[in-house]
C-alpha cells in the first residue's frame, strides 16, 4: 500500500512516517524543502516530492504523487499563532482547492489531521457527535475545510476520517510548548520552572502513540468521519508536568502561576476515546 503524507517534515509527519515504514506500507512524502527533508533519517526510505501548496493550479497532482493508495493529510501553515486571520483568509482555501484537486485525480481514501479546538470553549468530556464552536481562526478554518469536504464527497465520494488531535509531547516539538520549554529549563540546571497555574485539566499523548492512531486510522476505513485521537484521561497540567519530571528522575522548583492562562481555551476538557478504540481495532 503506498501512503501519502503531507506536511512529512513536521514535527507529527515525522513519527507518522515512521510508524508507516514500521507497518512495511510504501511512502510517499511531501512538503516545501527538499533541503530540509534530507536532513530526516526517513529520507532514504520514502520517495520525497517537494511541493508547495497553493502553487498547483495546472499540475496533475495524483501523478506527480505517484497515485497513492491512501493520504494522511498533516500540512498547515501558519502555527502556532491560532487567532492570525491567515488561517481563513489565506490558508483555508488553498488547502481546499489541494486536496480537491487529488481527490479528481482518483484519490478516495483521505486522512485529515483537524483539532479539538473545533469544539469551541465546552468544559468536559468532548464527543464526536458535539455541534463544534470553534472561537479562533485556526480552529475555524480547519472546521470549515471539513465541512467543505463533506460537501464534495457528495459529488466525488471518497472515505474521509477527520481527526481531531488534542494534546502531544515529544522530542521534535516546537520550543514554544510546555514540554520543551521544560526539557530547555532541566538541560539549563534552572532552578525554577516559570508556567501557568497548572490547574487546566488537559487531555495528553506522547506523540508516537498519536502517530500510531493516525497511522491506524488511516489505514481502514470501516469507521470514518470525526474521530478524536485523545487518551480519553483527563490530567491536570500540573499533574502532567510532575509525572514528566519523576518519569525522568528530573526535580525544578515549579512556579505556578507566573502566566496567565490561555483565553482561547476553556479550563477543563478532555476527549472520548471509543470511536478512536474502535478505529484501532480494525487493523
Amino acid at each position: 500500500m503506498k501512503v501519502l503524507v503531507t506536511g512529512a517534515t513536521g514535527f507529527i509527519g515525522y513519527y507518522v512516517i515512521h510508524e508507516l515504514l514500521k507497518r512495511n506500507c510504501g511512502v510517499i512524502a511531501t512538503d516545501i524543502s527538499t533541503e530540509k527533508a534530507k536532513e530526516k533519517d526517513w529520507y532514504k526510505q520514502a520517495d520525497f516530492v517537494e511541493h508547495i501548496i497553493g502553487a498547483d493550479a495546472d499540475e496533475n497532482l495524483d501523478k506527480k504523487f505517484q497515485h497513492p493508495d491512501v493520504m494522511i493529510h498533516l500540512a498547515w501553515q501558519g502555527l502556532p499563532n491560532y487567532k492570525s486571520l491567515f488561517h481563513f483568509e489565506e490558508n483555508l482555501s488553498k488547502q481546499y482547492f489541494f486536496l480537491k484537486k487529488i481527490i479528481e485525480g482518483g484519490l478516495n481514501d483521505l486522512t485529515v489531521a483537524g483539532t479539538c479546538f473545533e469544539y469551541g470553549m465546552k468544559n468536559g468530556c468532548l464527543a464526536e457527535d458535539m455541534l463544534p464552536e470553534p472561537t479562533h481562526p485556526y480552529a475555524l478554518a480547519k472546521n470549515t475545510l471539513r465541512l467543505f469536504l463533506e460537501e464534495l464527497r457528495k459529488i466525488l465520494p471518497f472515505h474521509l476520517k477527520w481527526v481531531r488531535l488534542f494534546y502531544l509531547y515529544g522530542k521534535g516539538q516546537s520550543p514554544t510548548s510546555l514540554v520543551a520549554q521544560l526539557d530547555k529549563a532541566l538541560e539549563n540546571n534552572e532552578a525554577v520552572f516559570n508556567m501557568s497555574g497548572g490547574q487546566q485539566i488537559r487531555d495528553y499523548l506522547p506523540v508516537e502513540e498519536v502517530a500510531a492512531n493516525i497511522v491506524s486510522i488511516a489505514l481502514q476505513n470501516k469507521i470514518t468521519g470525526i474521530i478524536n485521537c485523545c487518551s480519553g484521561q483527563p490530567v491536570t497540567v500540573e499533574q502532567l508536568v510532575r509525572t514528566y519530571l519523576a518519569q525522568n528522575n528530573k526535580s525544578i522548583q515549579l512556579n505556578l502561576g507566573y502566566y496567565p492562562y490561555p483565553d482561547y481555551e476553556p479550563m477543563e476538557f478532555w476527549g472520548d476515546a471509543k470511536k478512536l478504540h474502535k478505529a484501532i481495532r480494525q487493523n
